[in-house]
């Protein structure tokens, strides 16, 4: 008996097909690649049943095709619904069916092609900087009134570029314009829009930045959605003014600046105030200020006429003449009142040195009197005061003597009455 087999060497054991399929499903459904994977195809057979979305994925050419499943409760969580005969980008996983022996890709995000992928990032982008505060309004800082250099930074090649120096000049002329050249398309656009950021920063000089490029597809767009260039806008020290001219979708760069503007020009204007305002508003305030003056004048001349016509009126010339005739009038009491006190004054002052006279202790002492005192100073009123033998001072009118008591005798006779004999 013949045999078309090879010679082969036979295993003494062989994998069952669950073995086999199970070995696939860890290879498949373990591979990091594979548990998150973004795939892009035309969607076609799209079945809806109670279950969920299922449709087969394939390349344009069909030459590749893959059974996809959106299960009902992630169907409400798409950004777009998979729609049969249209490109999509979809992410999901990779799941292996043993009993069918077959794949699918199990679906969790759905995006139109071509622009729903950089949606997406955009998105994804855009909240996590919003989550750190980047497009906080409280961030944001004023624009000098009146700036007096201003850098700009865009490609030298852009119509965007002329745009800003004809407006700048025209609507503030003699502003010191810095230019700070720059890659506004492309994959080396974000490097070189950041570096030329830096170089404005490191010059000093500039009061005002305008970060700008004319307008174009959303492609040529990206630089200003990339994260490099939104950080640099953000730690700038700079004013920052974004003119990109864009209008339909709004770039991070937009959302991070200082100002934005929808075109070039708008930055621009935005930058600087119009020369002519400027002088009109001055004219404006030149006008009030002459308003003002002539206003308070007219008052001050009204209320000066009003206070002259209150003096006429008041007369003051015969109040003054009375007041006076009354100040010298009671000058002429004051005098006559204080010449009478002053008299009195006189006369009473001659009584008293009268009476001082009278009643002088050396006048009496001069009529012959004396005072008899003890040795402390002591007047001697009564003979009952002294003893026999004590010395005694006796103060005459020229001079004292000293005396000792001899002799002590009691007398009723009163001097007063001897007195007045």
């Amino acid at each position: 008996m013949t045999t078309n087999l090879p010679n082969l060497l036979v295993p003494d054991t062989a994998l069952s097909v669950a073995g086999l399929t199970a070995y696939i499903q860890e290879l498949l459904e373990q591979d990091n690649q594979l548990r998150q994977v973004w795939v892009t195809g035309e969607v076609s057979s799209a079945s809806r049943y109670r279950s969920g979305l299922f449709f087969t994925l394939q390349d344009p050419d069909a030459k590749a095709a893959i059974s996809c499943v959106i299960w009902n409760s992630q169907l409400t969580k798409l950004a777009t619904v998979p729609v049969q005969g249209e490109q999509f980008i979809i992410l999901g996983r990779i799941h292996v069916h043993p009993q069918r022996g077959n794949y699918q890709l199990i679906v969790w995000q759905a995006l139109p092609a071509g622009e729903g992928l950089r949606a997406l990032r955009y998105r994804q982008l855009r909240l996590r900087l919003e989550a750190e505060g980047l497009f906080d309004a409280e961030r944001k800082r004023p624009l000098p009134a009146h700036p007096q250099t201003i850098a700009v930074v865009t490609s030298p090649q852009a119509a965007a570029w002329g745009d800003i120096k004809r407006t700048l000049k025209r609507r503030y002329p003699g502003l010191c314009v810095l230019f700070s050249p720059a890659l506004v398309q492309g994959d080396q656009a974000p490097a070189s829009i950041v570096n030329a950021i830096q170089r404005v920063e490191q010059d000093g000089r500039a009061e005002v930045l305008i970060l700008s490029r004319g307008g174009g597809a959303i492609e040529d767009m990206a630089c200003f959605n990339d994260e490099r260039v939104v950080r640099a806008i953000a730690t700038c020290p700079i004013p920052v003014v974004a003119g990109i001219g864009h209008q339909r979708d709004e770039s991070l760069a937009d959302l991070v600046a200082d100002v934005c503007a929808h075109t070039p020009t708008a930055a621009a204007e935005q930058a600087v105030p119009e020369l002519a305002d400027l002088l009109s508003e001055h004219q404006e305030r030149v006008n009030a200020l002459a308003q003002a003056i002539e206003h308070r004048l007219t008052a001050s001349y009204d209320h000066l006429h009003r206070l002259r016509e209150r003096l006429r009126r008041l007369q003051p010339d015969r109040q003054i003449q009375r007041e006076t005739q009354s100040i010298a009038w009671m000058r002429q009491r004051l005098l006559h009142g204080t010449a009478q006190q002053l008299q009195q004054a006189n006369q009473h002052c001659q009584l008293l040195r009268q009476k001082l006279i009278t009643l002088d202790p050396k006048a009496v002492l001069r009529r012959g009197y004396a005072v008899v005192r003890e040795t402390n100073g002591s007047v001697v009123r009564s003979s009952a005061e002294l003893t026999s033998g004590q010395d005694l001072t006796v103060q005459l009118a020229q001079g004292q003597i000293k005396v000792k008591v001899s002799e002590i005798s009691s007398s009723t006779h009163d001097p007063q009455h001897q007195d007045s004999l």
